[in-house]
């Protein structure tokens, strides 16, 4: 089994259950803090891409407070092989796997067991100094690997997806999302794979 940090669209449980196909009762997810990065605004898209802090302040001349050095997020364990290779192809090229330490900010509890109302309030708005945080853990998650133009100086926020942007994601609405059509694809191939690349 494999754990990972979400920070963007993957968050939200109910999108990490239609990408991985299945209802997700071998996970267990808490609020995590991954330091030293930052979360940009994905030009023309509903989803973020994360930098390396130093790369983020030379690409947008910016200096930010000490909150917005660090990206909140979800840890989420207990994925599968299976799962891992979904998430590969939802997430695309844009995006380059990698190990990285996060801090977990609260218990593990059964991704079904986070009623749909508290999905807003996953993540902390305000998490405890890294000071004060457990030992962290090394898990893996989707950085930026596209050119850092293609993302906006604007931080992303989980509580303006949520609001705003969700609703495309989720349920009927949800049934003409392009981002869902190869996870969805390789689905109904039942684990059969075959790299159309190659």
């Amino acid at each position: 089994m494999t754990s990972a940090f979400f920070y963007g669209t993957l968050m939200h449980p109910e999108i990490l259950k239609r990408v991985i196909g299945n209802d997700g009762s071998q996970l267990q997810m808490c609020p995590a803090l991954l330091p030293d990065y930052t979360r940009h605004q994905v030009k023309n898209e509903d989803y973020p891409g994360i930098l390396p802090y130093s790369q983020s302040r030379v690409m947008f001349d910016h200096d930010l407070n000490p909150d917005e050095k660090s990206v909140r997020g979800s840890l989420v364990t207990g994925l599968s092989d299976e799962d891992v290779k979904l998430l590969d192809v939802f997430e695309g090229d844009q995006y380059t796997r990698e190990l990285v330490p996060v801090y977990p900010l609260g218990p593990l509890v059964n991704i079904r067991d986070i009623p749909p109302i508290e999905v807003k309030s996953l993540v902390p708005t305000t998490p405890p100094p890294i000071l004060e945080l457990a030992d962290p853990v090394e898990v893996n998650t989707y950085v930026w690997c596209f050119p850092s133009s293609e993302l906006r100086a604007q931080l992303w926020t989980f509580e303006e997806f949520v609001k705003l942007n969700a609703w495309k994601w989720i349920g009927s609405s949800a049934t003409d999302n392009k981002y869902f059509d190869e996870v969805d694809r390789r689905n109904a191939m039942e684990g059969v794979y075959i790299d159309a690349r190659s």
